[in-house]
């Protein structure tokens, strides 16, 4: 098994982000030195009043600290992207890292963002897919012609080849049955997200598993799931030091409409207690050891994605999870 440190590249109002990147950089250096094997960012744009860093330039920036590690987002909001500009900055990103970056991408949900880039919602399907392709396409192929139902590229190549043999692995992140449906059958792995309740992922990795028979793909080595995760000296403490910072990452999220993405769709405002159960990992080193090891059963996942910290939690908290991850992935 793996574990990888989703960093987190949002901060509240009040945070002086520049004086914080020393505390992202402790984190990144404190994961690798402690075997952790990859790491992420995120992306979104307009997130005010949230303070967010971009995370191109965010992951060109950690490559050196996180030397050996993978590198990827999670996730780039692809619909809203051009894919050209998305493979010459995953090509960069690849020699950088030694060949050891991942795209991970979905379609996104925020009309605030498709609003503001002038790109319909109801393209973002059309655009993701005729993106992946084109992609591969420009990472292999010395000159590309593609004509889509979106974007056209004629008889040009991006001359820059990535050191990985085909381009960056596509990690498509999705949380409706259609998404993963198209993970399986457009990606390298389906990139499960954090909130996700184990009540719908076992389900869904059964789909997964048979639309990836269907269209003759193999079930990958790698399968990643990002997960909320908090280690206290004990579990009572554990939710309580870590509460705040989640309810009010949460409380964005749900604002923003993620919880609103289907028909049927769980609010993310209900107990707290009751939300995290079988969603995120939370608890003392024996209660995580042993969730983590469920999750695998259940799920055959083996790559644990987790997101330590939530803005407004200390850095010394969040160095003593990422410390004992670790210690249990060890």
């Amino acid at each position: 098994m793996k574990v990888g440190l989703y960093l987190t590249t949002q901060f509240t109002p009040e945070t002086d982000v520049a004086a914080a990147k020393a505390e992202l950089i402790d984190q990144v250096r404190t994961a690798r030195d402690a075997g952790f094997s990859s790491l992420w960012v995120p992306h979104h744009y307009v997130t005010q009043p949230m303070q967010m860093l971009a995370p191109i330039p965010m992951l060109a920036y950690l490559a050196r600290d996180a030397e050996g590690m993978v590198m990827g987002t999670n996730i780039l909001v692809m619909p809203l992207l051009n894919p050209v500009h998305v493979a010459e900055d995953a090509v960069t990103l690849d020699l950088l890292s030694g060949g050891r970056y991942v795209l991970g991408m979905g379609v996104g949900y925020r009309e605030a963002e498709f609003n503001t880039f002038n790109v319909p919602l109801k393209e973002r399907v059309q655009r993701l897919t005729e993106s992946a392709e084109i992609m591969r396409r420009l990472w292999t192929e010395e000159r590309v012609n593609y004509k889509g139902k979106i974007f056209n590229v004629e008889d040009l190549g991006i001359g820059l080849k990535p050191q990985r043999p085909g381009g960056p692995p596509i990690w498509i992140g999705g949380v409706v049955d259609a998404a993963v449906k198209r993970a399986a059958r457009i990606g390298d792995a389906w990139l499960i997200t954090n909130f996700a309740h184990l009540n719908v992922l076992v389900p869904q990795m059964k789909m997964y598993r048979e639309t990836l028979a269907e269209v003759n793909k193999p079930f990958p080595e790698d399968v990643p799931i990002t997960r909320e995760c908090y280690i206290g000296p004990s579990p009572k403490q554990a939710l309580e030091e870590c509460k705040a910072a989640l309810q009010y990452k949460y409380g964005a999220y749900s604002s923003w409409g993620l919880d609103k993405q289907s028909e049927g769709s769980e609010s993310f405002n209900q107990n707290f207690e009751d939300f995290v159960k079988d969603r995120f990992i939370i608890g003392d080193k024996a209660f995580v050891k042993d969730e983590i090891q469920r999750y695998r059963d259940l799920l055959g996942v083996n790559h644990f994605i987790m997101r330590v910290q939530w803005p407004g939690l200390g850095h010394d908290k969040v160095l003593r999870t990422i410390s004992t991850l670790g210690e249990i992935f060890a």
